[in-house]
């Protein structure tokens, strides 16, 4: 009896279909972008004993101490330094101001935003990083399965019009990327980066707009309205608030620099319009050379 053959080409776009398009399109992103050989590996260094930490979500049972763990009721890992070293934490923002376009033919933030940290993960990974998400939901770890968790996790939305980063998981001198459009109050910001400098971790903060937020291409009657509906403002001469709200924007971004310079972050801006590709090597090599760990 014959068995039958299912075409290929049916069966490849079945297995496609399967794939998040957010991490197909990450997995190009990243493929688009040439650095190198990259990791902070070399022999004999990092193999001295770091600390001891209660097990997270995701370890496994091979990496607990049993030793340690035996002198009390909980259970611990043994850390080494490398480990610290290697550790690249992400916070994409999930609030709904994050999800705005000025034009259907432009990604809204929320989707840019993603998309470049994904990648930046999936470059991080393959060069011997360990990359998780703030929040001690998704603790740092290599290899392909991290990489499906963090598109899962990436991939949720919340009701709030602005978030805070939670900076909770952490590790001492590790490296973390904050990307968001920090239109919101920078209250939550400002203490977590001066917190996360304290335990020696850098990283970047990377902003990312739309166009139109940079040149406020509005006149005559307009309603403003957050995209989670709890705030809106009409006006019949939107024009008059050009000058004050790009003023206003750019003490913002002057902010978030200064906060930067102080707690030895990096800042950058990015607009939906421009180059993703660009976007990703500027951000992959602030972290790679403009910080130290």
């Amino acid at each position: 009896m014959n068995t039958p053959v299912t075409p290929l080409r049916p069966r490849a776009e079945s297995e496609a279909a399967r794939l998040p398009p957010l991490l197909a399109r990450a997995e190009h992103l990243a493929g688009t972008v040439l650095l190198g050989e990259h990791g902070r590996r070399r022999a004999g260094q990092g193999d001295d004993f770091w600390q001891y930490r209660p097990v997270q979500p995701g370890d496994s049972r091979r990496m607990i101490d049993w030793r340690r763990s035996g002198r009390s009721d909980a259970q611990f890992v043994r850390q080494r330094e490398w480990q610290i070293a290697q550790s690249v934490m992400l916070w994409v923002d999930p609030a709904a101001s994050m999800r705005f376009a000025s034009d259907s033919g432009l990604p809204d933030k929320a989707d840019r935003a993603r998309l470049l940290a994904l990648a930046s993960a999936i470059l991080l990974i393959r060069g011997g990083e360990r990359v998780g998400l703030t929040g001690g939901a998704l603790p740092p770890r290599r290899g392909q399965v991290q990489i499906a968790r963090l598109t899962e996790a990436l991939m949720q939305d919340s009701d709030e019009d602005y978030a805070s980063p939670d900076m909770a998981g952490l590790l001492p001198h590790g490296r973390a990327v904050l990307v968001s459009d920090f239109m919101g109050d920078l209250t939550g910001l400002r203490g977590a980066l001066t917190a996360a400098a304290d335990r020696g971790v850098r990283g970047v903060l990377y902003q990312v707009l739309d166009p139109a937020e940079e040149v406020f291409p509005y006149s005559g009657r307009t309603i403003f309205e957050s995209i989670g509906g709890t705030m809106a403002h009409e006006t019949l001469k939107a024009g008059d608030l050009r000058d004050r709200y790009l003023e206003r924007l750019a003490e913002r971004k002057a902010e978030l620099a200064s906060l930067c310079s102080v707690t030895g972050w990096r800042y950058g801006c990015h607009h939906t319009s421009g180059s993703a590709q660009s976007a990703l090597l500027w951000l992959y090599r602030a972290l790679d050379g403009g910080i130290g760990a």
